[in-house]
C-alpha cells in the first residue's frame, strides 16, 4: 500500500515556474513507476509526465515537453514535477500516481493516486 500526498501548487503568472512534490509513504516506493496527470475544469484527466522506478526513463506529453521536468529521489520517497514557462492552459488540478505497469502514459496503469494540488496560471 502506498499513500501519495502532493504539494507545491498555487497561483503563478504566465511565464513563471512552480515545482510540485509528491511524497509517498511505504517502503516500496522505489519499486513503483510514477506519473503526473492533470485535470482541467470540464476536461478529462490527462497524462503529463511519467518516470520509471529507477529514474532511468522519463516520458512527457507533447504539450509540456521542453517546459516540464519529472524527477524522483527514492531516498526521500518523493517525485517532483518542475514546471517552467507556465501557460494559462496549464491551469488544472495536478495528480501524482504510482503503479507497476510499464504503460506510464495511461491512467489505467496506476494503482495509487494522490488527492491533487491546484495549479492556476494567470495570463
Amino acid at each position: 500500500q502506498v499513500q501519495l500526498v502532493e504539494s507545491g501548487g498555487g497561483l503563478v503568472q504566465a511565464g513563471g515556474s512552480l515545482r510540485l512534490s509528491c511524497a509517498a509513504s511505504g517502503r516500496t516506493f522505489s519499486s513503483y513507476n510514477m506519473g503526473w496527470f492533470r485535470q482541467a475544469p470540464g476536461k478529462e484527466r490527462a497524462f503529463v509526465a511519467g518516470i520509471t522506478w529507477s529514474g532511468g526513463g522519463t516520458y512527457y506529453a507533447d504539450s509540456v515537453k521542453g517546459r516540464f521536468t519529472i524527477s524522483r529521489d527514492n531516498a526521500k520517497n518523493t517525485v517532483y514535477l518542475q514546471m517552467n514557462s507556465l501557460k494559462s492552459e496549464d491551469t488544472a488540478v495536478y495528480y501524482c500516481a504510482g503503479g507497476r505497469s510499464a504503460r506510464l502514459t495511461s491512467s489505467n496503469a496506476y494503482d495509487y493516486w494522490g488527492q491533487g494540488t491546484q495549479v492556476t496560471v494567470s495570463s
